[in-house]
């Protein structure tokens, strides 16, 4: 069912809650997982005209390798993975890479905001669902885990 899944990483350590999934559909499916990390220089566009952008985006491309050789090390020793650190709007290359003829399914994690923050914020997982022209599994990666729930449970009824 799937040959390719596509898993975008920012390098944090919350991706790994969605990796966890893409290595199971993977290992499911004999199917590839396709790391990308995306260089997004746009949010530097304020920055004084003097500002070398060239040191801010090497950086950002030394924060991506270490990001998606991230991914390479926690991966099953029987699922393949291939690791790529593109340029541009993180949504908008996620789209162009989630295409049928290269990746079949987009695994991510999203933060579950909503109402202003999601405004405030923006959101390339909503971005990347409502553009993405093969299906996309959003996990939540900022959830407690299910003993962590339990405790907040008793405390709120104390």
């Amino acid at each position: 069912m799937y040959d390719c899944i596509l898993v975008p990483t920012d390098g944090s350590s919350e991706v790994e809650r969605a990796l966890e999934y893409a290595f199971d559909l993977a290992q499911a499916h004999d199917a590839t997982v396709r790391a990308i990390y995306v260089v997004s220089v746009a949010g530097y566009g304020g920055l004084p005209m003097e500002t070398p952008l060239d040191g801010i985006t090497g950086a950002l491309r030394e924060e991506g390798e270490a990001a998606v050789k991230r991914v390479e090390e926690l991966a099953p020793a029987d699922v393949e993975v291939e690791t790529r650190v593109l340029e541009g709007s993180p949504s908008r290359v996620i789209v162009e890479h989630a295409q049928p003829d290269e990746c079949d399914l987009v695994v991510m994690g999203t933060h579950g905001r909503g109402g202003i923050d999601r405004l405030l914020l923006g959101s390339v997982t909503e971005r990347v669902v409502r553009h993405a022209p093969v299906p996309v599994l959003t996990v939540r990666v900022n959830m407690p885990e299910p003993e962590e729930r339990t405790d907040e449970k008793q405390l709120a009824a104390e």
